[in-house]
Parts: structure tokens; C-alpha cells; sequence
């Protein structure tokens, strides 16, 4: 696939993110749940910052300009990741204990659902695999991309203490006491650190699997004053 190509197909499948990031939330918004009522949920929150983020990036690849940093993208990939699989396999599944009751939903609301638990998560993934640049994760950012979700966590408890609610049955003080949440909380850390570690050895796998450029070409490269992907 030529540069130009590459580009363009990356700039379509971060325009179906944002897209897909929209009608998800505007369906699931149509349902019982408000817009304001959503807001506090990390699925909403990762499906934003997904969406603001490859609605830029999609924009740059437009216009032939540098994506954002890889370690912002590799962030940004795990939270939606996170979305996706705390949903399947903690809240939306019948054998965890934190599972949530599964409301019957209007064909909308299930649309929106599952484009933001499994369709944006997917997709947001095939988008970091396909087109980020790679070998520039460290094992280091998996601890640093915690941050987002330990102060989502302190966001969660102090509006809990506000409103007497919680977004998520694991954070929920009333039913588990705040060591209760502390050992969920505590879990899930490590849980989200070895899926950050998990992504960063992706990372790598792809890297030595990235076809190196012939010594000729980075030569020529070299007396044109052109790089090797084409850009001056």
C-alpha cells in the first residue's frame, strides 16, 4: 500500500470511529439515560476521548500531517479497551460477580450499546494496529496510563458521597464499604497495568515485523534531502 493510500485509509476508518462514537451515544441518550446522565460513566468518557482523538488524527492523516503521539494513542487504546472488556466479561457477564442486570432495550438503545462496548473498542484497536507508528511504547507508559483511571476512580467516590450513587457495581461504597472498593479497585489496577504491558509487547511484535527499508532507499533518501516515507 502506497503512503497516499495508507493515509487515506486511515483517515476512513478514524471517520467510522467518530461516527460510530456519536450514534452510540446519541442512541443510548434516547433510551432512559440522559446525555448529563451519562457523562459519568467511563464508557462515555474513553468513547469521547476516542472519538476527539480520531477525529484529530483522522485530520491529520488528511492533510499529511504527524499523528499524536504514539504513547497519547497507546493511552487512549487501552481505556476503550478496558471499556470493551470490563463490559463483557464483568458487568455484562452472567457468571461475574459484579454483573449487572441487562435491561430489555428499544432496538436504538441496543445499537447504541453495542457501538460503544464493542464496536469502538474494536475498531479503535484495528486503527492502533494498522496505522500507528510503532517501537515507541515503553514498558513504563503502562504504569504512567494508569493515571486516567485511578483519578476516574477518585471522580467516582467523591460524586458518590454527592449523590449516594455509583456508576459501577465494583465501586459501589453502600454495597461493598470503601475496602470492599478498595480490593476491587486494587485488582483492577493490575488487571489494566498487564493489559497496558500487553499492548506495549504488541507494540514490539509489530515492530520487528515492520519491513525495514532497504539500505538504497534510505541512501537516496539521505542524498535527496527526502525521508523515507515520502515527506521532506
Amino acid at each position: 500500500m502506497t503512503l497516499r493510500r495508507r493515509r487515506a485509509a486511515a483517515a476512513v476508518l478514524r471517520l467510522v470511529v467518530v461516527l460510530s462514537v456519536l450514534a452510540g451515544i446519541v442512541l443510548t441518550a434516547l433510551g432512559p439515560a440522559t446525555v448529563t446522565g451519562l457523562l459519568p460513566y467511563f464508557t462515555i468518557q474513553s468513547n469521547v476521548a476516542v472519538g476527539a482523538l480520531a477525529g484529530y488524527a483522522g485530520l491529520s492523516a488528511w492533510r499529511d500531517r504527524p499523528d499524536p503521539p504514539s504513547a497519547l494513542r497507546g493511552a487512549v487504546t487501552l481505556y476503550i479497551t478496558i471499556t470493551g472488556v470490563v463490559y463483557h466479561l464483568v458487568l455484562a457477564n452472567p457468571a461475574s460477580p459484579f454483573a449487572m442486570a441487562q435491561p430489555d432495550r428499544a432496538v436504538g438503545e441496543a445499537l447504541g450499546n453495542q457501538l460503544l462496548h464493542t464496536a469502538v473498542p474494536l475498531l479503535a484497536v484495528a486503527d492502533w494496529v494498522l496505522f500507528d507508528q510503532r517501537g515507541r511504547l515503553r514498558p513504563r507508559y503502562a504504569a504512567w496510563w494508569l493515571a486516567f483511571p485511578l483519578g476516574y476512580l477518585g471522580f467516582a467516590l467523591l460524586r458518590g458521597l454527592v449523590v449516594h450513587a455509583y456508576p459501577y457495581p465494583f465501586l459501589d461504597v453502600g454495597e461493598l464499604g470503601y475496602d470492599g472498593v478498595a480490593i476491587s479497585a486494587v485488582f483492577l489496577a493490575i488487571a489494566f497495568w498487564l493489559l497496558g504491558l500487553l499492548l506495549v509487547g504488541l507494540d514490539r511484535t509489530l515492530s520487528r515485523r515492520t519491513p525495514t527499508p532497504p539500505a538504497s532507499t534510505a541512501h537516496s533518501a539521505r542524498d535527496t534531502g527526502v525521508t523515507v516515507d515520502g515527506l521532506p
